[in-house]
């Protein structure tokens, strides 16, 4: 049997643009029997509440009689909402020889994180199955298993298989040949390792072969899909495909021999159908080129953050990126995610593709290198106040020209100087950093937004805010300031990875990618916002404490939802009791004061377990009592 998995980079609500993709793979997995697409791949997963609305289950429905035709001598599987009775489903429908065979339901819903699939989506009923009617025809639909030619195949759709009941469900009883999984499941650091044990054990506990394809991409704005691909035998893992690609869609195609299991037991639940196998020259698996699946935490990242952007600036229609680069570790890092996202395109989709991927960005048809079609989509903006130094300048500097980007020099003093003489006349008094150390140093940052915004503006590109987690735990950011701008690609990351993720790239090829030396001027320095004047030497963790402590209790406290008192218990493992506590106050004063400023983020991507994303998984009131009592009685045992 030859099976295509496909993974597919769709977007809500591209009606078109989605079908055209479908229709594409599937002409192209023409030698194939069967086809399997990702869940949710005819809509894209990311609708959000527009699922609700009936037109998008209509148009749904539209688009997938627009497909039977493409499904001659072939059977599809692939996912979209399905309304029966009233009540919504994420199902998956399979199409073959141009007919609509059956739906198969979800079953178990993900609810948690950054899923809300219940505030949509009802769960089928375990081991049931009843009729829907689509264009006059009695269709099945529910938890069905379907089988042809005495080969019997069943779904799950992604949280199917997360749940710990899922070998209790009568896929284990039937005697299947083959699970087809069609997942959106979302990338995170460190999770293949968890989904690629979860196709294992199914392989093996269902005791057939087990196929799985995933959504890839950033398709709609926060969540970007890995396009992961798993093909396993009972006994063994056959085939795991590499990750993040660019592509609008990739096929992964297989040749499988399979041996038919005796059917003896019969189900209500079980939709037969005819099918007539193609030709099989029983090579495994029809994949010519060896893929490189483990990848570090570095690697991970630059392919997630480079895939991330690349979608959200075509997708957003933005005609590039505007940094304001400082010099310092974010603003670097941003800088050099665009250039290994411009490095990626001319290598993996090559001159040709790219150009017509960006058709629509003025000068894209001079490109030639990884270098030109970065200074045709990245401008870098360093901003001097008084107080910056030639340190910063000269890192930003060195950095930009490297990787071919647009540099300019803004000196905003003289901006700055109007804003303080306004409030000078307005407040009757000279200001001073005796007296106004906070104001002054904000109207530095808030003075660097209305230049690079213009400049966005003026080119019509996507403006890059370069705050990271680290910072948005505690609010150490100046609101409208370096907060200000469209994509925040950094603010699900925190200041230590970066870092080190930093120092990586300077030396180190990465993901075939070029390292990027001149990054030492950056990695040299201790962060600083270069905020007050020169001779204070202002260092971030001053005024903080060490990141690598910040980033600890933001962890403890956010993703393993630990109390004060047990995260001191943890501190003071490594750590004197009294700075221990010293510490803790301050993480938890900042973090309840400044829940309003992470309201007000521009979207993030989301890459771990610990965001601290308001929107989509680190939900916290932006009034509250800031953990006083609580810390008041850790205080009192000290004392």
């Amino acid at each position: 049997m030859k099976t295509s998995a496909v993974t597919i980079n769709q977007t809500p609500l591209d009606w078109e643009g989605n079908l055209n993709r479908i229709i594409s793979a599937i002409k192209q997995s023409s030698e194939s029997d069967f086809v399997l697409f990702p869940e949710m791949a005819l809509t894209a997963y990311g609708c959000e509440d527009v699922f609700l609305s009936p037109h998008l289950r209509e148009r749904s429905l539209q688009i997938l009689d627009e497909l039977l035709p493409h499904t001659k001598e072939q059977i599809v599987a692939i996912g979209l909402p399905l309304e029966i009775k009233g009540k919504l489903y994420n199902s998956v429908a399979v199409l073959a020889n141009e007919k609509i065979i059956g739906f198969y339901c979800k079953k178990h819903l993900a609810n948690d994180g950054l899923h809300y699939e219940k505030r949509w989506f009802e769960p089928w009923p375990d081991r049931h199955v009843e009729k829907v009617y689509i264009n006059g025809a009695s269709i099945p639909v529910g938890d069905c298993i379907f089988q042809f030619n005495n080969l019997r195949f069943g779904f799950e759709i992604c949280q199917d298989a997360w749940e710990e009941t899922r070998f209790d469900s009568h896929l284990s009883e039937l005697q299947l040949d083959i699970i087809f999984n069609p997942s959106a499941s979302h990338f995170a650091l460190g999770k293949q390792k968890l989904r690629k044990q979860l196709i294992i054990d199914g392989a093996k506990n269902f005791d057939c072969h087990y196929f799985y394809a995933n959504l890839n991409g950033n398709e709609a704005g926060r969540v970007i899909y890995d396009g992961a691909v798993f093909y396993a035998q009972a006994n063994e893992l056959n085939y795991e495909s590499s990750r993040l690609h660019l592509e609008e869609f990739r096929l992964h195609q297989f040749d499988t021999q399979i041996e038919i299991k005796e059917k003896y037991t019969q189900s209500p639940c079980i939709v037969h159908f005819s099918h007539n196998f193609k030709r099989s020259d029983n090579s495994l698996p029809l994949i010519q080129t060896p893929v490189k699946t483990d990848l570090n935490a570095h690697e991970e990242f630059l392919l997630a953050e480079t895939l991330g952007l690349y979608d959200y600036m075509r997708k957003s229609w933005s005609k590039g990126f505007i940094l304001s680069l400082s010099g310092g570790v974010d603003s670097a890092t941003c800088a050099a995610l665009v250039y290994h996202m411009c490095e990626r395109l001319i290598k993996e989709l090559g001159i040709d593709q790219t150009k017509s991927s960006l058709f629509y960005i003025p000068g894209i048809d001079a490109v030639n290198s990884a270098k030109s079609l970065c200074n045709l989509l990245l401008t870098c903006v360093y901003q001097a106040s008084k107080n910056s130094g030639p340190v910063t300048e000269k890192a930003a500097a060195e950095l930009a020209t490297s990787i071919g980007a647009n540099y300019h020099f803004f000196n905003i003093e003289p901006v700055l100087d109007i804003y303080r003489q306004l409030n000078e006349r307005a407040m009757d008094r000279k200001l001073s950093w005796e007296s106004d150390d906070l104001a002054m140093q904000n109207i530095q940052a808030r003075g660097r937004a209305p230049g690079v915004w213009m400049m966005a503006n003026l080119k019509g590109a996507l403006l890059l805010t370069t705050s990271n987690r680290s910072e948005a735990a505690v609010g150490y950011a100046t609101m409208d300031g370096d907060t200000c701008g469209g994509l925040s690609p950094l603010a699900g990351i925190g200041k230590v990875f970066l870092r080190e993720f930093l120092k990586d790239i300077e030396k180190n090829q990465l993901c075939e990618l070029s390292p990027i030396a001149q990054l030492s001027y950056v990695n040299a320095q201790e962060p600083t916002a270069e905020l007050r004047p020169p001779g204070e030497e202002q260092k971030d963790e001053e005024d903080l404490m060490p990141y690598e402590i910040l980033d600890q209790i933001q962890k403890l406290a956010i993703r393993d939802r630990m109390s004060p008192k047990e995260i001191f218990d943890e501190l003071c493992k490594n750590n004197d009791s009294q700075q221990s506590f010293a510490f803790l106050k301050r993480f938890f004063s900042l973090w309840s004061r400044n829940q309003w400023k992470r309201e007000r983020y521009a979207p993030a991507f989301h890459l771990d377990d610990e965001s601290l994303d308001p929107k989509t998984w680190c939900r916290f009131p932006i009034l509250s009592g800031g953990f006083k009592l609580e810390l008041q009685e850790i205080e009192e045992c000290l004392n």
